[in-house]
């Protein structure tokens, strides 16, 4: 195939001291003459052995597994799954992370908007399409471009349980949000429990995974450039992290 034929688009946010998250990277930034310092006291050399006092350039990056565009795995949600210790993000098939992707288009909602079953079958019936198994469905709500907004984190709409458990049962094992969470805000969740207490509220699409293994890819970018809601591969292999909840990932689009 000819690179003139291949297209690629980035489906991530970057990993930026100063988004509006709630838990920002920390980096810091050591430039090539702090790196010739450093590289002197490790080899036993002085910085003016390096040419012009200059060596490699690096940073030190202190974050959490779900800081950025990241992908949750089962055991983030609960210690089991389908009644088996949950996987952690090592240990879930890559072939999960490479699949046919479909773009379910929900910006003309409004922010804490709970995206149903229903809604999504709406949407695919407008699309004249069908999921298949192992599909990577991805809703966008254009809330990445609120990253550096103070209300990033409750910008987006949501998903409920209903909607996910129904997404599992189409065999859809990798599901995504450009929102800042795959279920809708915490203050809309938190105002619902306070007014009613009962289950069923509080992260209730995350849950889900409980009782269905999956995994959610959470802080995607840049759905709305996309072409067309389907059509396109989609490539989003999670960092390996021993026995970890999440993993870091650079999602892509691939046009051919």
């Amino acid at each position: 195939m000819s690179r003139d034929a291949l297209r690629i688009i980035d489906l991530s946010v970057p990993l930026d001291v100063h988004s509006k998250e709630p838990t920002p990277p920390e980096i810091t930034y050591y430039d090539h003459e702090q790196g010739a310092i450093g590289a002197a006291a490790a080899f036993g050399v002085e910085p003016e052995d390096f040419p012009e006092k200059k060596a490699w350039a690096s940073e030190m990056v202190r974050l959490s597994t779900h800081t950025g565009t990241h992908v949750d795995a089962p055991w983030h949600y609960w210690p089991t799954s389908e009644g088996k210790p949950a996987r952690k993000i090592d240990e879930i098939p890559l072939e999960w992370f490479y699949g046919d992707g479909v773009v379910l288009d929900f910006s003309d909602k409004p922010t804490g908007y709970e995206v149903s079953s229903k809604d999504i079958q709406e949407k695919l019936d407008e699309m004249n399409y069908q999921l298949k198994p192992y599909d990577i469905v991805m809703i966008r709500c254009d809330a990445d471009k609120k990253l550096y907004d103070k209300d990033y984190a409750i910008s987006h709409v949501g998903a409920s349980a209903e909607a996910t458990r129904w997404l599992i049962d189409q065999g859809i094992k990798v599901m995504g949000t450009d929102g800042w969470g795959w279920d809708i805000p915490f203050n809309v969740q938190t105002a619902e429990y306070k007014k009613h207490p009962r289950s069923g509220v509080l992260w209730a699409a995350h849950y889900v995974g409980k009782e269905k293994e999956y995994c959610q890819i959470e802080k995607l970018a840049n759905l709305d450039v996309l072409p067309t809601s389907h059509g396109f591969k989609v490539a989003v292999f999670p960092i390996k992290i021993k026995g970890a909840s999440g993993g870091w990932a650079r999602p892509v689009a691939i046009f051919e």
